[in-house]
């Protein structure tokens, strides 16, 4: 199997995050392809023109010609340094994310925290008068806003999960948080003013996605339909095919049984590091099953 398959085969059956990083990867590696032709033909509008296709736009009147961009924003990156640190708090919390949360959530999160954080950089640079004379030719880019929503998010979801972080020791995931929050969004706040506005608009959508889910409303859910859909069109269909239900054998029974045990196991984990409230529904209800079995 070649390198290009075994890419094709892990985006495929990879979670979202592994497929958010590979499309934030593609990304980069595009830009900077092109970065290079611009180079080699000495023509650096090629260049400034693609990125500029891919960046959301300060201005009202350009956002209107490229509407897309409130999405393709936040997997562009122009600097190797930006994307390393952008997708290395990506994977660190996006894993965490995922023992508690689904697949759904994560990429619901990521994306409505994405278009969070760019509507909250358009609209300052058009309401405050720090900017005035700079909407026009701003842009902005990056994942920072996707990630700040997701790290916001899960903080606030398990608030005592405790990480450990290098010299510092174990440390709450909730100081973790406001660490890096502080860090990248408030302090030296008129260096990359732009961008640390979105990053204030992913963090307090990550914020009010967990404080919605936690009484129960999923507030991305129509979001995830709308993903669903337009994965359904590009999807191949499947053929439908007839098959017959075989008796379980002995080794299939006891198969079952141990990844059964192991999905408790995991649940129970889960419990002691972040308590029950910070189960799913269906995990409280597999959970509760299992207890009725037992009495």
């Amino acid at each position: 199997m070649g390198i290009w398959d075994e890419i094709k085969l892990t985006f495929r059956n990879g979670s979202n995050l592994t497929r958010l990083i590979y499309i934030n990867i593609a990304v980069f590696v595009l830009i900077t392809i092109v970065a290079v032709i611009g180079f080699l033909l000495n023509n650096q509008e090629i260049s400034g023109k693609t990125l500029d296709l891919f960046s959301v736009p300060a201005s009202f009147h350009v956002l209107l010609s490229r509407p897309w961009t409130l999405i393709t924003y936040m997997f562009t990156h122009k600097d190797i340094w930006h994307i390393l640190f952008n997708m290395l708090w990506l994977y660190l919390f996006g894993r965490i994310f995922l023992e508690y949360l689904d697949e759904r959530k994560l990429a619901a999160v990521y994306l409505l925290g994405g278009i969070s954080g760019a509507l909250v950089y358009i609209l300052a640079f058009n309401f405050f008068p720090a900017f005035k004379g700079v909407v026009a030719d701003s842009v902005a880019i990056g994942a920072s806003a996707s990630v700040m929503a997701i790290v916001i998010a899960i903080a606030a979801y398990v608030p005592d999960y405790t990480v450990q972080l290098f010299i510092f020791g174990r440390i709450k995931i909730k100081y973790l948080a406001l660490g890096i929050f502080i860090l990248t969004s408030i302090m030296d706040f008129s260096v990359n003013s732009g961008g640390k506005l979105a990053h204030i608009g992913g963090a307090f959508f990550g914020y009010f996605y967990i404080i919605n889910l936690k009484h129960g409303h999923d507030i991305g859910k129509g979001f995830n339909r709308i993903i669903d859909f337009f994965v359904t069109l590009f999807r191949p269909r499947k053929k439908l095919k007839v098959t017959h239900k075989k008796v379980a054998t002995e080794y299939e029974y006891n198969k079952i049984k141990v990844e059964h045990q192991k999905l408790i196991n995991n649940i129970l984990e889960k419990i002691s590091k972040g308590g029950y409230d910070c189960l799913t529904k269906e995990e409280k209800e597999t959970l509760f099953k299992e207890s009725q079995k037992k009495d």
